[in-house]
């Protein structure tokens, strides 16, 4: 299937979830294969390395893409990207937070993210410290906390997902609860290509998708 027809594929698998925002996660395409995505429809791109998210912000920069970085930003790189892209999915350290507070020139759009399956393999915070580490944000005015994003493991038991999930919708509607202008935390990233289905049933916003657009 070419790319346009499997992007065709994953919308139509989502009829029924219009508001779910497709992110593409281009780590293992080149930007030739990235502006096909853009071409089918799929503006909104994802990357998880500094070094090739600036190799394809620069090949794509007369394109109209949204762009997003999931994987973790070393304090020592966020200079390098801060202010080119337009959502941070890797939040989870107010090491990071100062950092980007003190090189971002306006208020950043930021997931904070949890580690919801406990896996020492996966970044993010123990779910059972969101709410304190969100309040913490409180000091830095460059971050806005647009959501929250998780990474599971790589299951294919439903019921663990659902556990997973649902799990992240609840933390969302805890922050939400907490008024707090800086923190709207109205969107949840969550789901990849394996799990994306599941992820969308229990309130996933934005899906992140790779594989599947690609093969």
């Amino acid at each position: 299937m070419s790319i346009k027809e499997n992007v065709q594929m994953v919308q139509k698998s989502l009829a029924e979830y219009p508001n779910i925002k497709i992110v593409a996660a281009t780590k293992y395409v080149d930007a030739s294969v990235a502006k096909e995505l853009i071409d089918a429809g799929i503006t909104d791109l994802g990357e998880n390395r500094s070094d090739a998210f600036l190799e394809k912000y620069e090949a794509l920069k007369d394109e109209n893409v949204t762009w997003h970085f999931f994987g973790v930003l070393q304090a020592r790189k966020v200079r390098l990207i801060i202010d080119k892209i337009d959502y941070l999915h890797s939040l989870d350290s107010l090491s990071l937070a100062s950092e980007i507070n003190k090189r971002r020139k306006e208020p950043l759009k930021c997931f904070v993210q949890v580690n919801v399956s406990n896996d020492p393999n996966k970044s993010g915070i123990d779910e059972s410290k969101v709410t304190s580490f969100i309040k913490s944000l409180a000091k830095y005015p460059n971050i806005e906390v647009v959501g929250l994003m998780t990474i599971t493991k790589l299951t294919f038991y439903e019921d663990l997902l659902e556990g997973y999930f649902s799990t992240m919708k609840k933390l969302q509607e805890e922050v939400q609860a907490l008024n707090l202008p800086y923190a709207p935390c109205t969107e949840l990233s969550m789901g990849m290509s394996n799990d994306y289905l599941i992820a969308a049933k229990n309130g996933a916003t934005m899906v992140r998708l790779g594989r599947i657009l690609f093969n």
